[in-house]
């Protein structure tokens, strides 16, 4: 196994170069959870996993699952938003929040957030939620406001949405126009058998290594923010089902189970349009996978920009932005290197995939 064959099984394995996925849940499900605090990125990194032949490929599809509660969208594995199907959301929950909790334990503090303040504020958080009436973020800062809890300091109110999440108290509710609202969870999930912490360690090591295979376990660490300790309790605890490979030094970790990717061709190569947020991008430590190391670096800095990249065969060729209007959609390419005609035509037709994901016609320039 070489670094290029990596790339190429993980596009296999996160099902991109092929998929019989119908349903967004479906995809969300195999890979685990999916990073989102990009809410279109993240959107669009789901439609790219769904059968074309069989599934409804677009955003609004996409969007009515979110608002329906197939899928939630909440603080977990670490402190950001992933989806994560609701049949898992509690079993990672338990697993990963302490160790979130306790990496964002600087900023409650930074901001006030004491135990006592938090308790009233989830007192409030209960009452303004009951009933499923899906307030958004300002109803519920106001509700705060209202019980002499000032929520507009700093980021308090940010923390302390996000420690009721990583509680298990609220997730997500449907969105109203363009706005995110909260429900309670116990409202918007039914109740779910719970995985003891070994099983749990045990299904994540299992789930990662399969859909985001192969990987070390450094990059599953990453990934949920656990310990290596706690990596290696999972694997052992799944050894059944995984194999492992060295290559230059690493240990990579994958599902036997899966077929190898077809061979990549030189006159249709295949190429994406990512997100830098998704999975395929930022589900590991570092990117020797799928790009040369200066080339990650480059790219890790921008990443808070919301910089999003193209990929051809799986390794990055360069970055791109989109501007949507309302006679369609411009997909600005700017190459790394420069590409030979085969491969801007498969960057071509990936813009007109996310064209018609969004039912506007693509112009890449």
């Amino acid at each position: 196994m070489k670094l290029e064959t990596i790339a190429r099984q993980r596009l296999f394995n996160q099902r991109l170069l092929a998929s019989s996925f119908r349903q967004p849940v479906e995809v969300v499900h195999w890979l685990g959870a999916a990073q989102a605090q990009d809410y279109a990125g993240a959107k669009w990194s789901l439609g790219m996993r769904l059968d074309p032949a069989t599934a409804d490929v677009s955003d609004t599809a996409v969007e009515q699952a979110f608002d329906a509660g197939a899928m939630l969208r909440t603080h977990v594995l670490r402190p950001t938003w992933h989806f994560v199907a609701p049949a898992d959301i509690r079993w990672l929950l338990a697993l990963t929040a302490p160790r979130v909790t306790l990496l964002n334990a600087p900023y409650y503090r930074r901001v006030g957030l004491d135990d006592e303040l938090y308790a009233r504020a989830r007192e409030v958080l209960i009452q303004a939620l009951a009933g499923s009436t899906h307030p958004t973020r300002d109803e519920l800062r106001q509700a705060l406001d209202t019980a002499h809890i000032a929520a507009d300091i700093e980021l308090r109110m940010i923390y302390i949405l996000m420690r009721a999440e990583l509680d298990g108290l609220i997730c997500s509710g449907p969105r109203r126009g363009k706005q995110f609202t909260y429900a309670l969870l116990d409202e918007r999930v039914p109740p779910t058998a719970p995985l003891g912490r070994e099983e749990a360690l045990a299904e994540l090591a299992r789930r990662y290594f399969t859909s985001h295979g192969p990987a070390t376990v450094h990059d599953l660490a990453r990934w949920a923010s656990l310990t290596l300790e706690d990596v290696r309790t999972g694997l052992a605890a799944s050894a059944a089902h995984l194999q492992s490979e060295e290559v230059d030094g690493q240990t990579y970790w994958f599902d036997p189970a899966l077929p190898p990717p077809p061979a990549p061709s030189a006159e249709e190569p295949a190429a994406y349009l990512f997100s830098i947020y998704d999975e395929y991008v930022i589900g590991y430590k570092e990117w020797s996978a799928i790009a040369d190391a200066e080339d990650a670096a480059r790219l890790r800095a921008l990443a808070n920009d919301l910089t999003n990249v193209v990929l051809v065969d799986g390794r990055i060729v360069g970055t791109w932005k989109r501007a949507i209007g309302s006679r369609g959609v411009t997909v600005t390419l700017r190459p790394l290197r420069t590409l030979r005609q085969e491969e801007t035509d498969a960057v071509a037709a990936a813009a007109d995939r996310l064209g018609a994901f969004l039912d506007r016609p693509a112009t890449l320039v």
